[in-house]
């Protein structure tokens, strides 16, 4: 870990009275290592619209800005906001926005050029900010996040450790877990190791539907929801509660499936739960 990009990290918040708040999710990177590897592992050209989220202290931002055309950094923080205002006084090619990402909308010139993510994911947001961005009709390119350790295991998981997050994020893309990052290289240091997650390939609307081969995503997302509602029961037990359908009928939907009835929601893959949900509305279309 770089100690000069530590010390000056500790500095810079004494200097600006900047207090990290857990309940934020602000634990600021502090390895220079880390950093190019993140911008290395995004793959971020002279022509890239960048889209940062939770730009901190700015010292990611300043490698985006310096590979990057264009990038827009969105920060919570009104002290932080301010502290990177005046950081970033003289760069050109970043337009820093004071706003909550789950809130804020893009701006209109993201639909006509492409964009890929590349943020320092606060923990306690991860879910609901892949959830906005990869449902949504203007989607980036690629994302490339550093976040917990443990979701980045959950989200890259194969058929037999799936969970609703791993298939919500292998619907829209492929996620890769690129690299480890040890707890070490943060300060205020938290309590678990990080991992930078790239999410390549990521479908259009149209892929996705086309992917979904007349299954509507709505209906998808409900028998996923059903699927998973609780984990240790057996996929037949969830299914034939939540949709109120005979035990004995989605045993033999399964089995027309050509898996077997005591199978579990985890051990399902993505193109699993889209035959899955074809053949549930099939069968529901038939009862009404």
């Amino acid at each position: 870990m770089t100690l000069d990009l530590l010390a000056k990290t500790k500095l810079l918040c004494e200097s600006y009275q900047i207090n990290p708040q857990r309940s934020k999710g602000q634990n600021f990177l502090a390895s220079s290592e880390i950093l190019d590897q993140i911008v290395e592992i995004a793959a971020i050209t002279n022509q890239d619209l960048i889209l940062e989220v939770g730009p901190g202290l700015g010292v990611l931002t300043e490698k985006l800005v310096a590979k990057a055309n264009r990038v827009v950094s969105v920060e919570l923080d009104d002290k932080l906001f301010n502290f990177l205002k005046t950081k970033f006084i003289n760069h050109q090619n970043l337009t820093l926005v004071n706003n909550d990402i789950l809130k804020w909308e893009l701006p209109d010139d993201f639909g006509i050029q492409p964009y890929k993510i590349v943020a320092n994911l606060p923990y306690n947001i991860s879910s609901n900010f892949l959830k906005k961005f990869l449902t949504s009709a203007n989607k980036p390119i690629s994302m490339t996040l550093l976040l917990q350790k443990e979701v980045a295991q959950r989200i890259v998981a194969g058929a037999g450790q799936l969970s609703l997050l791993g298939v919500s994020v292998q619907l829209y893309g492929n996620p890769v877990l690129a690299a480890v990052v040890g707890k070490e290289n943060f300060w205020p240091r938290p309590q678990v190791d990080s991992a930078i997650l790239k999410i390549d390939n990521i479908k259009t609307p149209k892929q996705v539907d086309n992917f979904l081969n007349g299954l509507s995503e709505k209906f998808f997302w409900q028998i996923l929801r059903i699927g998973f509602a609780a984990k240790r029961k057996q996929l037949q037990n969830n299914l034939s509660s939540g949709l109120k359908i005979e035990s004995k009928i989605i045993q033999n939907l399964l089995k027309q499936a050509n898996f077997d009835p005591k199978i579990r929601a985890q051990n399902l893959a993505v193109s699993d739960w889209v035959r899955l949900g074809l053949l549930i509305n099939q069968l529901t279309d038939k009862q009404h």
